[in-house]
């Protein structure tokens, strides 16, 4: 079983430095944070400064500093407010899948979500845990204090990957369970009926919901590189199984394998949520680094 040492490394903390992860829609918190607010005109009074990030608005730099100091500093004010980001784990039998080059897609996802959950509890911001397969297994409400951050990451250790995925009805529940606006980052193969999955993140971001999609992949499910007769064991149902010769289907599953990224792709553009795809052999830290870097500019 995984440790809190196997799934946020000191490597990791050191990669998030520097970096934040601003909402780009207004969000409902209740403490003062790094993010807009859509309770207008609750207070505007100056509140702090602090130093200015990659990625903050120019327009908000205290020119006063800068001409005494020559260094940058933001002014922060009260109608600022605290994220709710809530990390959505799916902990489903395919997510046990371990090919000959990557890591447990699990493990991969565990990483991440750590790092994710690390990075927005140092901006004080307050973050909850969902793990599920066919339905909502843990719930973990969002909280600031950094003390949650071993709750969070132990739950993501007890958590091994097992059961059916009904992603779309786990995301049509989620709704019910998010009381205020925020973000919800899910982490997840996405291995269900695209149009379903589409349709229940529409729900979401209707519900003022932000969301971003990091999905997972093994190289072998991106390239199919097997060439012997075999038997194929679905991770999901150990009685749905089936013994083919790969050469003869290889075609066919890039085809359709292609179908339903391009389905996903697109129909995540259409609700503007951020898709990361990820093969389980690439730096988790390095991913997230170009990822934040980005969405920072």
């Amino acid at each position: 079983m995984a440790t809190l040492s196997d799934i946020l490394q000191s490597e990791d903390i050191t990669s998030l430095q520097h970096l934040q992860l601003f909402a780009r829609t207004v969000v409902e918190g209740f403490t003062t944070g790094l993010h807009a607010s859509p309770h207008k005109g609750f207070s505007v009074e100056f509140r702090q400064h602090r130093p200015y990030v990659q990625g903050d608005e120019i327009r908000r730099l205290d020119w006063k500093i800068f001409g005494r100091s020559d260094r940058f500093y933001i002014r922060e004010y009260d109608e600022e407010t605290n994220l709710r980001a809530t990390i959505v784990l799916d902990t489903s039998g395919s997510m046990g899948y371990r090919g000959t080059g990557g890591v447990l897609k699990l493990d991969y996802a565990r990483k991440l979500a750590a790092s994710l959950a690390y990075l927005l509890m140092s901006q004080q911001d307050a973050v909850g845990l969902i793990t599920f397969d066919t339905k909502l297994r843990h719930i973990i409400p969002n909280r600031t204090k950094i003390s949650h951050l071993h709750l969070l990451l132990e739950t993501m250790i007890q958590s091994q990957p097992g059961g059916e995925t009904a992603l779309a009805p786990v995301l049509e529940s989620l709704g019910n369970h998010l009381k205020r606006r925020g973000l919800v980052i899910l982490i997840s193969d996405f291995f269900d009926d695209a149009a379903s999955l589409l349709k229940a993140i529409g729900v979401l971001r209707h519900q003022g919901q932000e969301v971003v999609v990091l999905q997972l992949w093994d190289r072998d499910e991106l390239e199919f590189p097997f060439s012997r007769f075999a038997r194929f064991e679905n991770l999901e149902n150990s009685e749905d199984n089936v013994q083919l010769d790969p050469a003869a289907v290889r075609n066919r599953y890039l085809e359709v394998l292609s179908e339903f990224r391009t389905q996903i792709t697109e129909g995540l553009r259409k609700h503007q949520v951020d898709l990361l795809q990820l093969p389980t052999d690439q730096s988790h830290s390095t991913a997230l680094r170009q990822y934040l870097t980005l969405r920072m500019r």
